[in-house]
């Protein structure tokens, strides 16, 4: 459903570099426009960034797994929105071409940002020096340069004050998608059950964390499909609710996850130096100390996701184009 931003403006009817320039669809002309200059930048890039760590085989274990599909994914996608937009088939692809893109961009500047975090310090540091850790840390560089063109791309297509444009473009949006990716970390870091089974609260917390994702991503995928008229409710209101009742939880996790696993009256560890698994060297190993500590860290960060996510919400006035 498009949406009209308060104090702001976007169109619907053309399709636009978010630099006030038109991009030239179904044409080569299109590379040469601003927004296709950005995405060969951001193909590129991550084609280096995977062909350099792949060229050596650096990358082991999870994180480097993890930082190579990054790479990899980027570049897929990145890739196919340019032969769309060569082809001028936005008509024909699946998704909402008004939220897709942006989608795409946010997503990937947040990968990528993870990527060039956990590359070089869960496995560039430990190389020694040679040709890998010389690949390794060019990698890291082209990493990095995918993350701003990424980031780039989001701050030109993203909604101005006035504009009748699609929900994803606008800042609760983006802010969906923070929380989605947030909430993806905090599950990467509490994959070990043995971090919350034991507790019920901390369960409870696990589960705050699953309902929160699936209605975030319930809502982003309603707009991708253009489905947002399929809710018994209003969009709108859902999304107000959705919003609400994800800060309200999330509340609840933020005191409880902390409180059960640093607080010694409820058999919390208050110190690292108390969890035994922390005294394991291994390069590529993150202890449960460090795991419990990030998980509480991103619990505040998606808290105030929300709540800037409810906020901001309020401002949106929803128009049927």
């Amino acid at each position: 459903m498009p949406v009209t931003v308060t104090r702001t403006t976007i169109t619907t009817t053309s399709s636009s570099s978010g630099l006030g320039v038109p991009t030239t669809v179904g044409s080569p002309r299109a590379l040469t426009q601003p927004l296709g200059l950005l995405r060969l930048l951001q193909l590129i890039s991550t084609c280096v960034a995977f062909s350099l760590v792949a060229s050596v085989g650096a990358w082991t274990g999870a994180m480097g797994n993890w930082s190579m599909f990054t790479w990899c994914f980027c570049f897929s996608v990145t890739l196919i929105i340019l032969i769309v937009e060569l082809g001028g088939l936005q008509a024909r692809f699946p998704l909402s071409w008004r939220n897709f893109p942006i989608t795409y961009a946010c997503y990937a500047a947040l990968f990528c940002l993870s990527a060039s975090i956990i590359y070089p310090t869960t496995y560039v540091q430990f190389l020694s020096h040679g040709r890998s850790r010389d690949h390794a840390i060019a990698a890291t560089t082209f990493s990095c340069i995918a993350c701003l063109a990424y980031a780039t791309e989001v701050a030109w297509t993203r909604a101005r004050p006035g504009e009748i444009t699609g929900y994803m473009a606008t800042v609760p949006g983006l802010l969906k998608v923070l929380e989605t990716f947030v909430a993806c970390v905090i599950f990467a870091f509490i994959s070990s059950p043995y971090l919350y089974q034991h507790q019920p609260a901390l369960e409870w917390c696990v589960a705050v964390y699953s309902i929160c994702f699936i209605l975030a991503a319930v809502a982003i995928l309603l707009n991708l499909g253009d489905c947002t008229n399929m809710l018994p409710i209003p969009f709108p209101s859902f999304l107000s609710g959705l919003a609400l009742l994800s800060v309200l939880l999330y509340a609840t996790a933020l005191v409880i996850w902390p409180l059960y696993q640093f607080d010694e009256k409820y058999h919390g560890q208050p110190r690292r130096s108390m969890d035994v698994s922390c005294s394991n060297k291994h390069t590529y190993y993150v202890c449960s100390w460090d795991r419990r500590l990030a998980v509480a860290i991103l619990t505040a960060i998606n808290l105030l996701a929300y709540v800037a996510d409810l906020v901001y919400s309020a401002r949106l006035v929803f128009v049927r184009v």
